[in-house]
């Protein structure tokens, strides 16, 4: 059953962001070689006459993508110049690459926003839970249901701000700026406990955070859209630490990370795994949009180089660099996925 979760949940990621390419490249009247979900070998295909395109499953569930005439130099010479991607103007290429990561956002939005209704509309704010009895946090001074404000110099902006910030800090001393419920900003140091344990060293605190639940229709729709921002403010903090060293590769999870993730979602029911979804379309279209080559974001870049130029980057530099970046990439996939075995064992 994890499998077939995984699928799912991979496959509905993948289709909705190649959904959004695939229909604005056709109100664009660009042709479509093939739509396919999924990588590798076929498994199943349909070639619709009407419109020509060729509709796959593919064997690896680990994306997908849509095949259109002019996004490479080669085998487009059967095809009419104005059904070619070259022959479109700046802004439908534009929306017709940007539409998958804008479809993996609003999928996202629609699905925060059904849990918000159903189950209630967490807060952004993060609050102090629980303070363990003889623990640091209690030594320290830290107050039950009071707000947090900041950790170590560092304004909090979200849940996910926060989990962040404390994997960064863990081990070290928590620095904490809280609202009290007397409305008064109170600085709370909490030195952890060491513990060893089967010589592996971990750290107590004692203190456990969370956030109010709202109820209603416009609390769940503001929760559905300040989560999709707080989860790409995270992501974008992520490529900052990944680039200063504060966090590693080995933080970072592949397609078997993934399958594990799933497994553990699936025990807690429909909505845990809708927001699941929620979370991977965000990560996948933040991912995409970065301007990176082989990603949505680098194709954008290029657009927009061709727009300050006021013509076009020649194609055959273009589809050199995504091919460089298409292979740079996939070797990070191995090692983010030798990493997520590593951690099996």
């Amino acid at each position: 059953m994890t499998l077939i979760y995984f699928i799912l949940v991979l496959g509905i990621t993948v289709f909705i962001h190649e959904l959004g390419h695939f229909i604005f490249a056709k109100r664009a009247g660009i042709y479509v070689y093939e739509f396919s979900i999924g990588m590798g070998p076929k498994l199943f295909q349909i070639h619709s006459k009407k419109d020509e395109t060729v509709y796959s499953i593919r064997l690896f569930p680990i994306g997908g993508y849509v095949q259109m005439a002019g996004e490479s130099i080669e085998d487009d010479l059967n095809i009419p110049e104005d059904k070619r991607m070259q022959s479109k103007t700046w802004v439908q290429r534009f929306l017709t690459i940007v539409a998958g990561v804008m479809f993996n956002f609003l999928l996202a939005i629609v699905l925060f926003f059904i849990i918000g209704l159903v189950s209630g509309s967490p807060s952004q704010t993060a609050y102090i839970n629980e303070v363990i009895a003889d623990s640091p946090a209690q030594e320290a001074g830290l107050v039950e249901n009071s707000k947090i404000v900041s950790l170590n110099g560092k304004k909090i902006y979200s849940m996910s701000h926060l989990a962040l910030e404390l994997e960064i800090s863990y081990g070290k001393t928590f620095d904490f700026e809280i609202l009290t419920d007397e409305d008064e900003i109170k600085k709370v140091s909490i030195v952890p406990t060491k513990q060893v344990e089967n010589d592996v060293e971990s750290y107590s605190y004692g203190f456990s955070y969370g956030s109010h639940v709202e109820k209603g229709f416009l609390a769940a729709l503001k929760y559905a859209i300040t989560n999709v921002f707080s989860l790409i403010h995270q992501m974008v903090l992520v490529i900052f630490y990944l680039i200063t060293g504060k966090l590693s590769l080995n933080n970072l999870s592949g397609p078997v990370g993934i399958y594990n993730v799933v497994g553990e979602a699936a025990k807690y029911g429909i909505l845990t795994m809708m927001n699941l979804i929620g979370l991977l379309c965000v990560n996948v279209g933040f991912i995409n949009i970065l301007p990176l080559p082989a990603f949505d974001g680098g194709r954008l870049l290029f657009l927009i180089i061709e727009k300050i130029k006021g013509k076009p980057v020649d194609a055959k530099i273009e589809n050199t660099i995504h091919s460089i970046g298409m292979i740079l990439l996939l070797i990070l996939m191995v090692v983010i996925t030798y990493n997520d075995i590593l951690r099996l064992f």
